[in-house]
């Protein structure tokens, strides 16, 4: 509601008083011409006033009758606006729709606009992006500031937490598995493993391990055969060669299952592989004890904390970034929008496929703001206070309207004396 020291208000009192002084001044000259006889010149200013007096209330009427009953009496066709509320609510709205949001012409102005190479031409501007983007990182910088870290803490937790009982771990892993055995990668996998094995094995310090490990265990578990031998030969050079043999015996294995595709080491991995895999899938033991797992690890307290520490970790990379004036966050947005703005200068194809997307959206989102907006539109102003609605309307154009009051009050004062004129002429 308009508050009493509305400029718009103050207008509209001075045009009415100045509209009812000119009424005034027209029933005064009336009066004033009958007690005066009405002969001659007073003759002459009784048609002026009497036929301007008459076009003041007149007008009057109808400026009134616009907005409320005159005199408060219920005429038919008096406070015309009030009565006509939703009939002048639907017809906004119409219009709203059909000359705002049709279709055809929104897309019209659109296509007119060229929105991909506007937004080309503004991530062109080095000084424009980079006043935003320094904007951007101070939003950035004072949103991350606002944030409970507490809070953010515990959602962070329970969101991962909540994602990964969602998560089914066999399925997943039985589908990593069946696209490693595909196009035989699981046949590199496994040469990629024996290589790296026999690389192991053929290690001087791998062979002095295991020639120490033998020589322990035979001593151990055989001490009077040691003895024996001890006498004959040294049984460390007998443990070393032992290692030997059994490095070179591992190495020929090895050699053998890389150069036979169908070795018999082979085909069992890829048998246990391919069974593995579809146990993952359709085992229900095999699938319950990956969730029994999973669910073991998300219950274990050290990952719990591991995981609700990340957003304090996250939080302060991010705000020692932004909080740089030469933020990598901020450069590499920077750039990514300037290398954007060069792409759509240079390139018609890319220009034309945006505004495609941007016009078949910008028509979606007219069809369905239509209906809406229309809608809101009309059930706004019909749910408006009558009052409200008419004291709104006259303080908008009620100043121009009283200009109808006065021009009445003139016009019919020298309609009058044309009047009184063509009489005078007539007799």
């Amino acid at each position: 509601m308009a508050s009493l020291s509305d400029p718009r208000r103050q207008s509209l009192r001075r045009m009415q008083w100045f509209a009812v002084a000119l009424l005034l001044a027209s029933l005064c000259g009336l009066l004033l011409s009958h007690w005066m006889g009405g002969k001659g010149g007073w003759g002459w200013l009784r048609a002026f006033c009497e036929a301007s007096a008459v076009g003041a209330l007149a007008d009057w009427f109808a400026v009134v009758a616009l907005f409320r009953h005159p005199l408060g009496i219920p005429l038919p066709h008096t406070a015309i606006i009030p009565q006509s509320k939703e009939r002048i609510a639907d017809s906004l709205a119409d219009f709203v729709r059909d000359h705002f949001l049709d279709p055809q012409t929104l897309l019209a102005k659109l296509a007119v606009l060229d929105p991909a190479q506007r937004l080309g031409e503004w991530l062109r501007d080095p000084a424009r992006v980079g006043f935003w983007v320094a904007e951007a990182r101070g939003w950035a910088l004072g949103t991350l500031n606002m944030f409970d870290d507490a809070r953010m803490q515990r959602a962070t937790l329970e969101l991962v937490v909540a994602q990964a009982r969602r998560w089914d771990a066999a399925a997943t892993a039985g589908e990593v598995l069946g696209l490693l055995t595909q196009g035989g990668r699981h046949n590199a996998l496994l040469d990629a493993g024996l290589v790296k094995v026999g690389e192991y094995l053929a290690q001087d310090e791998v062979k002095a391990t295991v020639a120490q490990l033998l020589l322990k265990h035979v001593r151990k578990e055989w001490p009077k055969v040691v003895g024996m031998v001890d006498a004959v030969a040294s049984t460390s050079k007998l443990a070393d060669s032992m290692a030997e043999k059994l490095s070179a015996s591992a190495l020929e294995e090895l050699r053998e299952v890389l150069a036979q595709p169908e070795h018999p080491v082979r085909l069992r991995y890829e048998a246990w592989l391919s069974e593995y895999i579809t146990r993952l899938r359709d085992d229900p033991a095999l699938r319950q004890a990956c969730d029994d797992l999973k669910e073991k690890a998300l219950t274990d307290p050290a990952l719990r904390s591991f995981v609700a520490s990340l957003w304090t970790d996250i939080k302060q990379l991010l705000q020692a970034d932004l909080a740089d004036p030469q933020s990598a966050i901020a450069r590499n947005l920077e750039g990514a929008l300037r290398t954007v703005g060069e792409r759509l200068a240079s390139d018609a194809s890319l220009r034309e496929a945006i505004n495609e997307h941007v016009m078949a959206a910008a028509g979606q989102l007219a069809l369905s703001l239509r209906s809406g907006v229309t809608a809101h539109i009309s059930q706004t102003i019909k749910g408006w206070d009558d009052r409200q609605l008419v004291q709104e309307l006259e303080l908008s154009v009620g100043r121009d309207l009283q200009f109808i009051r006065i021009n009445g009050t003139l016009v019919g004062g020298l309609a009058g004396l044309a009047i009184h004129a063509a009489v005078l002429w007539v007799a």
